[in-house]
């Protein structure tokens, strides 16, 4: 049986879920890979703990409970330097400008002979062709569904089920938050921003909804798809944004007198000048896929040469869909690498 050690980058909410449903897994993993996978480390921004055999639950508990602050000398990157592991799950605060700590985690981690499976976008959106290059010259794995929508299949569904196929154009609901906030709009007759604060009260949207509700979220998302699937090389800053923060009661009105539901929608499409990408509130025909995908629900459509079109709809918009998107990459991992 072979033995494979996690160690986990990021323990927030996604974090504390990824090491739970590791726990819970740990006979599905020996019955169908012959795996004893082990969590052996997780870093917090102050503190980490590391244990070679794996980290008991009493252990992991005390770290959720610790509240010490930040030691001048804690650096992660060294901690990550003395830990034995096979894979790194980066599952911390995602910086799309910089691209974080969560960038230098990953880099360290591959660059070491690590597989990497990236739940923060940050690192993705500033880097996805260095990262991927190193993972390729290093023979390892990097592995991005939770950063891609997480329980919504996207990545996936390029690299395996339209293999071969040319596409000839993208696009999505990709946020379930925004989606939540336009549903709450035209369905309950509430504000904007009502529909926000509703989101924050239901933990669907941060303190801060900047990144969400403004389209960052989706633009983070299509720019990684982007590149992961077409080579594209798209910065952040080449994708234009919408928002759903202000909308008015007159926009509202018009929708709904031509009968036309609005959704946030990100684009990708392949064209002889590159690969263009957006993301536009449009609002939709009634008869429309689209417009049936409510609440926090998200999906996926997409136009193919050969195989025709293909929609995906449904995940979970919730850290236990984000923790178990990033160890469904955990077990193509250990399908692809094998039992010893």
């Amino acid at each position: 049986m072979k033995r494979w050690n996690i160690v986990l980058t990021g323990f927030g909410t996604v974090g504390k879920q990824i090491a739970r449903l590791l726990a819970q897994r740990q006979d599905r993993y020996r019955k169908l890979y012959q795996a004893d996978v082990r969590l052996v480390g997780v870093a917090r921004s102050a503190c980490a703990l590391y244990d070679p055999e794996g980290l008991a639950n009493e252990q992991i508990e005390s770290l959720t409970q610790s509240k010490q602050p930040a030691h001048p000398a804690w650096k992660a990157e060294k901690w990550l330097s003395t830990v034995a592991a096979d894979v790194l799950i980066e599952a911390g605060p995602s910086d799309a400008r910089t691209g974080g700590p969560g960038l230098r985690y990953i880099r360290q981690a591959l660059a070491g002979g690590m597989h990497a499976i990236a739940v923060s976008k940050g690192a993705l959106v500033v880097d996805y062709a260095g990262l991927s290059a190193l993972a390729k010259a290093k023979g390892v794995q990097l592995k991005i569904s939770g950063a891609t929508a997480a329980a919504l299949p996207t990545i996936d569904l390029f690299s395996y089920n339209l293999a071969g196929c040319e596409i000839k154009h993208v696009e999505g609901i990709f946020t379930g938050t925004t989606n939540f906030v336009l549903t709450s709009v035209m369905e309950e007759g509430v504000t904007s921003e009502e529909a926000i604060r509703r989101a924050q009260q239901m933990g669907i949207a941060e303190p801060d909804p900047t990144y969400d509700i403004d389209g960052w979220d989706t633009a983070s998302k299509i720019a990684i798809l982007a590149n992961a699937v077409f080579d594209a090389r798209l910065k952040l800053s080449d994708i234009p944004r919408a928002s759903v923060r202000d909308l008015s009661p007159a926009q509202i009105a018009e929708w709904k007198r031509a009968g036309r539901v609005p959704k946030l929608i990100g684009t990708i499409r392949p064209t002889a000048d590159g690969v263009a990408a957006a993301v536009e509130l449009v609002a939709v025909d009634a008869m429309h896929p689209f417009a049936q995908v409510k609440g926090t629900t998200k999906a996926i459509r997409v136009e193919t040469d050969v195989m025709g079109e293909l929609m995906v709809v449904g995940g979970k918009s919730d850290p236990a869909a984000a923790a178990a998107a990033a160890l469904k990459d955990l077990e193509h991992i250990m399908s692809r690498h094998g039992a010893v």
